[in-house]
């Protein structure tokens, strides 16, 4: 074999390779991004589902309460509707709630303390995604701090100073009280947060966060703010 076969072999040779590497890549990619989706699909599905069920959930609740007023052999329906304007005023946070759920306790690190460091407001954001996360596993009812948490509850910086309401919360020992409808929602909440991140981001903020154990009976208070209601108008009886 002549000095130029060889360079043709050599060049045919780097070709053919160059295409099975571009067609091993070609064949290789769409897989990991075809599972990559799959995986962001039943992530969403879940997330779908979770709220299809308590679409469900509520659904049932209110047909139930339908049925009570529709039944021809209830003597009092003055009383189902009374009870249903003290759950809906309970919702609201017109009045206290009791059941069972949790206590958890944010106060500074013990270092700053011991070394005299300056204590710092507990971080808005920080807080806001606490009670969104509570939310979304079945925390109903929030007081913190003394302050009942309901739908039109701002948390906020005012003035440097972080308050739930317009009222500050304080720098040290916040406390905040969590209801759940179940015993069994309370522990799937405790374990959630005893699992999460928070426990390491507030310590990066120089805050430690203590989760109690779940307790069969707490109790939170009514709030002290005024509801403006924007769409509602009080209808008066002939």
């Amino acid at each position: 074999m002549t000095k130029k076969m060889y360079i043709h072999i050599t060049i045919i040779s780097f070709i053919i390779g160059l295409m099975l590497a571009v067609q091993y890549n070609t064949v290789q990619s769409p897989e990991k991004k075809e599972t990559t989706d799959v995986w962001e699909i039943r992530q969403d599905l879940s997330d779908e589902k979770k709220l299809h069920s308590e679409l469900l959930t509520n659904i049932r609740q209110a047909q139930d309460i339908v049925r009570k007023y529709e039944d021809k052999e209830l003597g009092n329906p003055e009383a189902i509707l009374a009870q249903t304007v003290e759950d809906l005023q309970e919702a609201a946070g017109l009045k206290e709630a009791t059941g069972p759920g949790i206590t958890i306790s944010i106060t500074p690190s013990p270092e700053l303390i011991a070394f005299g460091y300056e204590i710092s407001e507990i971080s808005p954001s920080l807080l806001i995604r606490l009670v969104n996360d509570i939310y979304r596993y079945k925390g109903h009812y929030i007081e913190l701090n003394g302050q009942r948490v309901i739908h039109s509850s701002a948390i906020r910086d005012i003035n440097g100073k972080t308050t739930v309401g317009s009222v500050p919360i304080g720098k040290t020992n916040v406390e905040m009280v969590v209801i759940t409808e179940t015993e069994e929602e309370a522990a799937k909440l405790y374990n959630h947060l005893m699992a999460s991140s928070f426990m390491d981001e507030f310590f990066i903020d120089n805050m430690m966060l203590t989760v109690e154990q779940p307790e069969a009976t707490l109790t939170v208070r009514a709030t002290d703010m005024d509801i403006r209601n924007t769409y509602l108008t009080e209808h008066k009886g002939d």
